[in-house]
């Protein structure tokens, strides 16, 4: 407790702005309000009152319940502060219960300003702090001004970096870490999200479905078909809005403190992604987004727990050509000679095509339809699976993301010598399987996947990614007798993480998708980006 104590004296004290209150109060205010009608509904129904008394108790309980809210909230933000220390950042908050967390920098995943609709009217935003500890460690400070939250945003990013941040010139609170420059890589058109949802299956049985009601209710002369399935159809609604809405407006950008994503249309959303936390990386392709080449790419990161959606997509709907400059953001080295061949093999490939390893003959007819597909393959970087003849995936797991390894084997598995292998990274949408390998090559497998991910883990970069740049420049400054010089956090380093400045796409895939990409440029303005 004394350590901690001593810790927290070095911590740079802040508060939450004073409009949270007011941006807080309304959700007291609506679950008072819902917990009135749910016990009062009945005797409310039963009052035999005017209409304009009856709205007016209405009117009096959501006033007393928004005035009690607003008291509630009031008390819990003058509880309320968080602090920044070199190492941690910290939170206090509770009114009946008082907890005081705080997250070492070092564990820092991603770092997300969230403005909901409300705050984005006023030019508030909310930052959420993801732990590699899950989602039970993550922080989240409501709310802040729109700048204030990018400031600390920036800082939080410099000092999980491990560059020093100096206080402002004036000894006031605001964060003297600039905005890293970024340089945007893709944004999704509204043409293409909203193509994708008309072929996604479940919105085109939604569709069908509700046209052979109308017809039923039309033949029918009533309408109890449709109020019959009407919580279902309800609830398709509900997500193919949710999807346009999630992902209206998505944009990737490189930045050198890591990926930046932005998305949202009524809720804006913008994350940043470290170098290095992104624990595995699924490419898919609907059977209906085949006819336009499309795949969607999600990732796991330490923070987003399985029932995390938005947060998990690193891109909605991405053609083959953008997959392997997304691909190249999260993971610039696939440790093989032909990475193209390897990614198209990979995404659409069956058979031993560049190395894959798939299921034995002999499960042909257990998996007759997919035993030339599922299949393997580890580089000197990765793992990667594939499987699915309809639904197509591609799973790319990092040697030094990968945190143990197991083989399952049921009855019929016994019976035919085959295995299932499996990959264990962080909780997350992506479960790396690949199913029906033979037993002996399973068992081969694990020796052999275990052994690279220790040596990458011995190997890999340290979690305060900027350290050896840190340390390279004062280096350089004491050799050229300027002891105090310090690295600029918002200069482009050389190499950072593999993101920014990105080396050219030539010289990292050894050539083009063929018959896909029209040219490459290794421009260092343009970024090597494909052009088509």
């Amino acid at each position: 407790m004394s350590a901690d104590r001593a810790a927290e004296s070095h911590v740079d004290w802040r508060k939450l702005h004073r409009i949270t209150p007011l941006l807080n109060a309304w959700k007291v205010a609506a679950a008072l309000i819902a917990i009135f009608v749910w016990q009062y509904s009945d005797t409310l129904g039963q009052l035999d009152l005017p209409t304009t008394q009856f709205l007016l108790v209405i009117i009096g309980v959501i006033v007393v319940g928004s005035l009690i809210g607003l008291g509630y909230s009031a008390l819990a933000w003058s509880r309320t502060r968080y602090g920044l220390s070199p190492e941690s950042v910290y939170l206090h908050s509770g009114v009946l219960f008082r907890q005081q967390r705080h997250l070492r920098l070092d564990r820092v995943q991603t770092v997300d300003v969230t403005q909901p609709l409300l705050a984005r009217l006023f030019g508030f935003a909310s930052l959420k702090i993801e732990s590699a500890g899950g989602a039970g460690s993550n922080l989240t400070l409501s709310f802040l001004t729109e700048d204030e939250a990018q400031r600390l945003r920036n800082e939080l990013l410099a000092r999980a970096a491990g560059v020093t941040v100096s206080e402002a010139a004036d000894g006031g609170q605001a964060p003297a870490a600039p905005a890293a420059p970024e340089r945007e890589v893709l944004a999704l058109t509204p043409g293409r999200l909203i193509g994708s949802l008309a072929l996604s299956f479940w919105v085109m049985a939604f569709v069908v479905a509700g046209a052979v009601l109308i017809v039923i209710a039309v033949l029918s002369q009533s309408l109890a078909p449709i109020f019959g399935v009407g919580p279902a159809l309800l609830g398709a609604v509900a997500y193919t809005w949710g999807r346009f809405a999630g992902e209206f407006a998505f944009r990737v950008a490189t930045s050198p403190d890591g990926v930046r994503v932005r998305q949202g249309l009524l809720e804006s959303k913008a994350r940043t992604v470290p170098p290095g936390r992104v624990q595995a990386m699924q490419v898919s392709q609907p059977l209906l987004w085949r006819t336009r080449g499309w795949w969607r790419l999600q990732v796991n990161i330490a923070g987003y727990g399985a029932e995390e959606t938005t947060g998990s997509v690193l891109y909605p709907v991405a053609t083959t050509e953008e997959v392997g400059r997304l691909l190249y953001l999260v993971q610039p080295d696939l440790g093989a000679p032909r990475p193209l061949e390897l990614l198209e093999a990979g995404l659409s490939g069956t058979g031993d095509a560049e190395g894959f390893v798939t299921s034995p003959r002999r499960v042909r007819w257990l998996d007759w339809w997919t035993w030339r597909r599922t299949g393997f393959r580890v580089t000197d970087t990765v793992t990667i699976l594939r499987t699915g003849r309809i639904w197509r995936r591609m799973v790319i797991v990092p040697h030094e993301r990968t945190q143990s390894l197991g083989l399952s084997e049921g009855p019929l598995d016994r019976r035919l010598r085959v295995a299932n292998f499996s990959l264990h990274s962080t909780p997350g949408p992506i479960a790396p399987i690949v199913t029906h390998i033979d037993a002996d090559v399973a068992r081969e497998l694990l020796v052999d996947v275990a052994e690279r991910a220790r040596r990458a883990r011995r190997e890999a970069g340290p979690e305060r990614w900027m350290l050896p740049r840190v340390a390279a420049a004062a280096a350089a400054a004491a050799a050229a007798g300027d002891a105090d010089a310090v690295p600029d956090p918002a200069a482009p380093p050389a190499t950072y993480g593999g993101i920014l400045p990105s080396p050219p796409v030539r010289a990292v895939y050894g050539g083009v998708l063929p018959g896909r990409v029209g040219a490459v440029t290794n421009d260092p303005v343009d970024g090597g980006r494909m052009h088509g």
